[in-house]
């Protein structure tokens, strides 16, 4: 089965928990902190499969999860990162962040790995937080959560030259005879219902990797037929190479199946009518080819036109040559620009409001923020110091300014999470 697109919820690891531990050894007077750090939580990495071409694997995986760090432990040993988590993948997959719509990466070289979620860091244990000023600190850090990410995993095949057309125009013929791909082949429309590709070899030796690709309609690129589930499929080519049915056989008018086609192009993604096309005008060893071919030719303009039969194996050669002129030619170009790629990464790091304050119906006052949270998820509030820790960061981040600016009281409960503090000034 042939699986280009899944959704999927990838959760990396949480940090391991940082010890509170001591030294209390017989000859070893005021041993001080001995509490060891937790380990790294498992990230989640895509990596290229090259055996790969399509995502059945992740087809019922709805959620990818990380395992936890160890926790620290006595003795200052610190608990053991968790292993990353690899998934493998196409190669040309594109992974995108469906909250923020933010692509995270296109895995289209050999071997490449992306870490599409990072895990946890782990907590600090209590030897960490020893100063000159607190010689024995009794608290230790719980460790970080994972990143959380809803996924569209999508792969946007790999192909020098793509085969465009509508249903039964003789695409699947045609990659056939000038390959070893074997799809199937029928005399009713779509009979193709997945992407075939072939490697095709031209008269002096040099190859390329032909994409057919299922028949696309009016309406296409706004899902009408097969529609955009295979137009991204052609977003990766370096040349569109266009099949028509010459001999108007069905009835429709040859320059008018160009001109919708190409408008489907267009509307998908206006990158691609600007990619180098030819004309292959096929079955042209039916009757009426010839009287069709030169009107078309008179309202179509200056592009390349190569007449075949792809049912006789008549003028692919030629065909197959001039393609892999243009492959040469045509440079190499990524498919997305770097800066929309490294876009994620830009959006982690901008500056953020560290935090909001809202009154809730009840009048409890309401701290939000990823900082805000963050800190509060590590903290253990198992020993007042920590409590007090806990209190001074948030001053210092100028949350009490805020909460006496708006009016906070003496004895107000405020909220972070689902947990509730006093207010004290």
């Amino acid at each position: 089965m042939f699986v280009d697109e899944v959704e999927i919820k990838v959760e990396a690891g949480n940090g391991g928990d940082g010890c509170t531990a001591f030294r209390r050894e017989k000859f070893v007077p005021m041993g001080g902190p001995y509490g060891g750090n937790g380990g790294h939580g498992s990230d989640i990495i895509f990596k290229v499969d090259e055996g790969l071409h399509t995502l059945l694997d992740l087809r019922y995986q709805k959620l990818i999860k990380g395992k936890k760090g160890e926790n620290g432990r006595g003795k200052n040993q610190h608990g053991k990162g968790a292993d990353p988590i690899i998934i493998k993948v196409p190669q040309g997959t594109v992974v995108t962040d469906l909250d923020t719509g933010l692509i995270l990466a296109d895995l289209s070289k050999k071997d490449q790995e992306e870490v599409i979620a990072k895990g946890g860091r782990g907590g600090r244990g209590n030897t960490a937080f020893k100063t000159q000023m607190n010689t024995a600190p009794d608290y230790s850090e719980n460790g970080e959560e994972g990143e959380k990410k809803n996924l569209k995993v999508e792969v946007k095949m790999l192909a020098d030259v793509g085969l465009v057309g509508l249903p039964s125009v003789g695409k699947s013929t045609i990659i056939s005879m000038v390959s070893r791909s074997k799809p199937k082949i029928a005399a009713y429309h779509f009979t193709t219902l997945n992407p075939n590709l072939g490697v095709v070899r031209a008269s002096d030796g040099r190859s390329f990797v032909m994409a057919d690709l299922p028949g696309l309609i009016e309406g296409a690129s706004k899902g009408e037929g097969l529609g955009d589930k295979f137009l991204k499929h052609i977003e990766r080519t370096k040349v569109i190479a266009h099949v028509i049915d010459m001999s108007a056989s069905e009835g429709r008018d040859p320059y008018e199946d160009y001109v919708l086609i190409n408008k489907e192009l267009e509307a998908f993604n206006e990158k691609l009518i600007k990619k180098p096309q030819i004309i292959i005008a096929n079955k042209m060893d039916l009757e009426q080819a010839k009287e069709e071919l030169e009107k078309f030719k008179q309202k179509v303009g200056d592009v390349e036109i190569f007449e075949v039969s792809a049912a006789t194996n008549t003028g692919l050669q030629k065909v197959v040559d001039r393609l892999a002129d243009l492959v040469d030619e045509v440079p190499n170009s990524p498919l997305y620009e770097n800066s929309q790629i490294e876009s994620h990464v830009l959006y982690k790091f901008k500056k953020e409001e560290p935090f909001t304050i809202t009154r809730d119906d009840d009048g409890t006052w309401a701290i939000q923020g990823k900082e805000v949270e963050r800190i509060f998820k590590m903290t253990k509030f198992s020993s007042d110091e920590a409590a007090y820790k806990f209190a001074k960061k948030l001053s210092r981040m100028g949350i009490d300014q805020k909460l006496e600016e708006l009016g906070a009281e003496e004895g107000d409960q405020v909220r972070i999470l689902d947990f509730y503090f006093d207010y004290r000034k």
